[in-house]
């Protein structure tokens, strides 16, 4: 009871395929694919050494770039 064999494999793979459709669950293979190479990407981008004049740079300071959706609020908080 410890492991399932290949027949049980094979029938939960018919009952996954015949839920979603093979369309479907091509189309979460392609976007998890997507998305595990852009992590991958991402992770690499972000290993540049400090030498390396083309790795970018860290900005300190006031100006801050929003998103404009984005809202910037500042919180206060009063005492009783």
């Amino acid at each position: 009871m410890g492991s399932f064999s290949v027949w049980h494999w094979l029938i939960v793979l018919l009952i996954v395929v015949l839920i979603f459709g093979t369309k479907k669950l091509k189309n979460i293979g392609s976007d998890l694919g997507g998305a595990v190479k852009g992590f991958k990407d991402g992770v690499r981008d972000g290993t540049a050494s400090p030498a390396d004049p083309a790795a970018p740079t860290q900005r300190v300071g006031a100006e801050r770039t929003l998103d404009p959706g984005t809202v910037d609020v500042e919180t206060k908080t009063t005492r009783n």
